[in-house]
């Protein structure tokens, strides 16, 4: 668009998973500018604020299931019975399938119709609405004693700054949770480089933090790095506050 062609540094995108329209740029400022903007120049009114993390859940433990499903509604009726196990997978695993979740079929022989494994399968991730809905409670049951717990995008983060305020910057990262992985001087000691993982809830903001840290001197890039747990207290949080 018009803004994107004349600023380069200024760059839009829709989030595939939270399907928010994301605008980025150099600082809190300089967004606000461009919000400013689009409501004087085209008259659109934003709602803005901070993006929404993309928190994801999983399990724990393994856990077997055994769920009876039947339905009377007139006529011939619902009836399902499914039978298994749900358990973790590891990331490695994750990556060698090509997904987050699989569906292992071990059914054996003709008793039940092969034409009913694909919605056992879909509702894991109707004469058939009955297996489906039959999967999907057994599923949701055994994940709720699976040990469940929410995982939040880690990103990894680099920072640059003058010398003189490694301490400060170090400070700042840590009240932000993050966890620092290096700390490297350059060749003449004048500057520094630190990494670090730190959860991207905590990373809003921190742009304006730095420069004021560093006098506007400090620079700094982040990369999704992968999915980890949350603690404790803030699972507590989020189940509240989305139940």
């Amino acid at each position: 668009n018009k803004f994107t062609k004349e600023d380069p540094t200024l760059r839009v995108r829709v989030d595939s998973e939270t399907k928010e329209t994301i605008l980025s740029g150099m600082g809190e400022l300089h967004l606000e500018v461009y919000i400013e903007r689009m409501k004087r120049e085209y008259e659109v009114e934003c709602v803005s604020g901070k993006p929404n993390v993309n928190y994801k859940e999983t399990i724990n433990k393994k856990t077997e299931f055994d769920w009876l499903h039947k339905k009377q509604t007139g006529g011939a009726g619902q009836y399902a019975k499914v039978m298994g196990y749900i358990e973790p997978i590891s990331y490695e695993e994750q990556q060698e399938i090509g997904s987050p979740n699989e569906f292992d079929n071990r059914c054996t022989g003709t008793n039940i119709p092969p034409e009913y494994y694909a919605s056992c399968e879909k509702g894991s991730k109707d004469a058939l609405l009955a297996f489906r809905t039959c999967m999907a409670n057994a599923v949701r049951d055994a994940m709720r004693n699976s040990s469940p717990s929410v995982l939040e995008p880690v990103m990894a983060v680099e920072v640059d700054v003058p010398a003189e305020f490694q301490g400060t910057v170090v400070a700042g990262l840590n009240r932000r949770m993050g966890m620092i992985q290096s700390s490297d001087m350059n060749e003449d000691g004048s500057g520094i480089r630190i990494e670090a993982e730190i959860p991207l809830s905590n990373m809003f903001g921190y742009s304006t933090e730095l420069r004021s840290q560093t006098q506007g001197k400090g620079e700094f890039t982040m990369e999704y790095l992968r999915h980890s747990a949350v603690p404790r207290n803030v699972q507590d949080e989020l189940t509240k506050k989305y139940q």
